[in-house]
């Protein structure tokens, strides 16, 4: 008897979340804009605040699907910018954008990456990159700062001296342990939560400025 009040219960939090998705007034000016999902605004909240563009940059975005900060990239750097948007996931093609599917921590995307960035390294890389959800707390924010270090791992290696990054991570247990570890590579780092971000959520965005060179 138990299982039809369970439906009703996920069906009303269902409709709940639906209601407020679609009242939300940042995925509204995002499907005025045409971007492709709210996300679009975070970045460029960010990129005003400290700087991040400019013309003609080569800009790896990970975990780029479904594409909203590559739309924002595309729409800020002109067209003499390199972008490369890599996901493990199909994203529908941007103009002017390389797409690299797969998992950057694979041999054979790297490879495809460095040619994709024409031998050279990036000025910026920025990563929206999130986990899939369980419901279980402590395990979500595991898998948070596993891929934020992961991103980290990857700016230290394939940036340019004196780069920056864009990840996401997220308040709890791990996180200043994270940011230590982008201070330790980055000359300044900053701690950022975008306006489009909702209130209710622990998302934050660590800015890093300058990337140290190892020489």
């Amino acid at each position: 008897m138990a299982k039809p009040a369970t439906r009703a219960k996920k069906n009303k939090f269902g409709k709940a979340w639906l209601d407020q998705h679609l009242n939300d007034p940042w995925v509204r000016e995002a499907t005025r804009l045409g971007y492709r999902s709210r996300a679009a605004f975070k970045l460029l909240e960010l990129a005003e605040r400290d700087r991040l563009f400019r013309p003609g940059m080569s800009v790896v975005d990970l975990g780029a699907a479904p594409g909203s900060w590559t739309q924002v990239l595309r729409e800020k750097l002109g067209r003499g910018a390199r972008i490369v948007a890599l996901d493990l996931i199909d994203m529908a093609p941007l103009p002017g954008v390389i797409h690299v599917k797969g998992d950057f921590r694979d041999d054979d995307v790297l490879e495809a990456l460095e040619a994709a960035l024409g031998g050279r390294k990036a000025d910026l890389v920025v990563s929206d990159l999130a986990p899939n959800l369980s419901g279980i707390e402590s395990a979500d924010q595991a898998r948070a700062v596993h891929l934020g270090e992961l991103a980290v791992e990857f700016a230290a290696r394939w940036l340019e001296p004196g780069g920056d990054l864009v990840v996401k991570a997220f308040q709890g247990e791990g996180f200043p342990d994270l940011q230590r570890e982008v201070q330790r590579h980055f000359v300044k780092v900053y701690a950022r939560k975008p306006k489009a971000s909702r209130d209710r959520s622990r998302e934050v965005y660590l800015v890093a400025k300058g990337l140290k060179s190892t020489g």
